[in-house]
């Protein structure tokens, strides 16, 4: 199972963002994380189309693109258009997940669902077949920032256990409050992909931040 580190641009200085992208590729950052908001499901609004489209001119990271949007299946070829390498939806955003999620894989991307954090894990299980990655909230979506809610590693843990017992193969992704500090609780859990953000591009030396991450998360590959 592959570790990966998801850095979420939200919090990167937007004025500076080829700089903030190329940093991440000098440090072996796999994936980029996009928050999409619309203003509805959560109460932000953030980037859109246009601005995935110029990130995807500048890198060949994997675009990990996260929908907070209402009824996300109205964007879907247009996000896949702009670039998006994954596509993550949130079950609670839409009536019904399953034509979303193979709408995506139509389209060659790989197919997410993410769950708030009050969501539990056995709501979305009956997903696995068509998704690709399960992402936890570990904050309530919609702002960066936040602090790390501890009860949300039940469902990285019920997701994990579903996973083995049945073989699947889907990564699972976490997303909220974590840090170098915490980053090991949801790794023990059954998390493979770590998504953060003020951790990374906050205050200090982003390189030096990214670098202790991957120094963690080395210790999980096997």
């Amino acid at each position: 199972m592959d570790y990966i580190l998801s850095p979420s641009l939200l919090s990167a200085d937007f004025t500076k963002l080829d700089r903030e992208i190329k940093i991440c590729e000098e440090n072996n950052v796999p994936y980029l994380h996009v928050d999409v908001m619309d203003g509805m499901f959560v109460p932000n609004i953030s980037i859109g189309i246009p601005v995935v489209k110029s990130i995807r001119k500048i890198t060949d990271l994997v675009l990990d693109v996260h929908l907070m949007i209402v009824k996300p299946e109205r964007y879907i070829e247009a996000f896949a258009e702009a670039g998006s390498d994954i596509i993550n939806i949130h079950y609670e955003a839409t009536e019904d997940c399953v034509p979303v999620l193979k709408k995506i894989k139509s389209l060659g991307k790989k197919a997410a669902v993410t769950i708030k954090p009050k969501t539990s894990y056995k709501e979305v299980i009956h997903l696995a077949d068509y998704a690709d990655m399960f992402l936890v909230m570990s904050v309530e979506p919609g702002f960066g920032g936040q602090s790390f809610i501890e009860s949300t590693l039940k469902n990285v843990e019920g997701l994990a256990e579903y996973k083995a017992a049945k073989g699947y193969e889907y990564d699972i992704e976490i997303d909220g409050g974590i840090n170098i500090d915490n980053v090991t609780r949801p790794l023990d859990a059954g998390a493979n992909v770590i998504v953060a953000g003020s951790a990374i591009f906050g205050k200090g030396n982003t390189a030096e931040r990214i670098q202790s991450f991957n120094e963690i998360m080395s210790r999980y590959k096997g």
